[in-house]
């Protein structure tokens, strides 16, 4: 199993759910500037992001039961449009953002504005550690995990959510979102969190999941950062998706 994370994140935001699962075969993936180093010549892009994760799973020996959060749910969800023979299953909680009718959220919108985006990221990024843990507890994030999340921010992520983002801006997500249907090649889970309200309305995230070819999960009064608020209902709710194929 693969595990792709988002922004601004690291892979210390996967460590109660791979807890909670108990398995001995989970992988953690961390994207160019959320953790791992940034390649001379990245650009930073949403497709580039594509090409990266197509690159690790082309030296995998067998099709894989991928996972993606927030970004890392938005990377996945174009390699099953695009690579499904990489894939045994695909879970993303992202698929709302491929949606025609999507509308990016605020903090998004302020980083894909020139001279706003770098002043928020710069504000965001070369704060004490200290606030930047805090900012994320506030959010909803343990505090253990969110140092984790905190020690990886920096210059490099930072440049690496102005270039993602603006890479998306609208029309672009709508136009990817054209492929949706292409994902139902792979058996796909949705997981939709109510008070996640990064990646649209729960309606909105259960249309796409339908587009999709894939089942939905609706996670009551948990929000963006669901693996770690309760572990153990993400557990049981991939669990039971994986136990369904077989």
């Amino acid at each position: 199993m693969i595990l792709v994370h988002g922004v601004p994140e690291t892979d210390a935001v996967w460590q109660p759910l791979r807890e909670a699962l108990g398995r001995d075969d989970v992988v953690s993936l961390s994207p160019p500037g959320f953790g791992a180093p940034v390649p001379g010549g990245f650009g930073a892009t949403a497709a580039e992001y594509r090409d990266w994760l197509i690159g690790e799973l082309e030296q995998l020996a067998a099709p894989v039961d991928l996972v993606g959060h927030d970004w890392g749910g938005g990377h996945a969800m174009q390699v099953a449009m695009t690579r499904p023979e990489l894939l045994r299953s695909w879970v993303s909680d992202a698929t709302g953002v491929f949606e025609p009718d999507y509308v990016w959220h605020d903090l998004a919108q302020t980083w894909q504005q020139p001279g706003a985006g770098e002043e928020l990221v710069d504000a965001m990024m070369n704060a004490p550690i200290e606030q930047r843990a805090a900012r994320l507890v506030e959010l909803g994030v343990t505090p253990e995990v969110a140092r984790g999340m905190a020690a990886g921010q920096g210059e490099d992520m930072g440049r690496c959510i102005l270039a993602l983002y603006r890479s998306a801006a609208q029309p672009a997500m709508r136009q990817l979102g054209e492929d949706l249907p292409a994902a139902a090649r792979r058996p796909g889970l949705v997981v939709v969190p109510t008070e996640d309200h990064y990646g649209g309305t729960v309606e909105l995230r259960r249309r796409a999941a339908a587009r999709a070819g894939a089942e939905a999960a609706v996670l009551d009064g948990l929000g963006h950062w669901w693996m770690v608020q309760d572990p153990d209902q993400g557990a049981r709710v991939l669990s039971g998706f994986w136990g369904r194929l077989g």
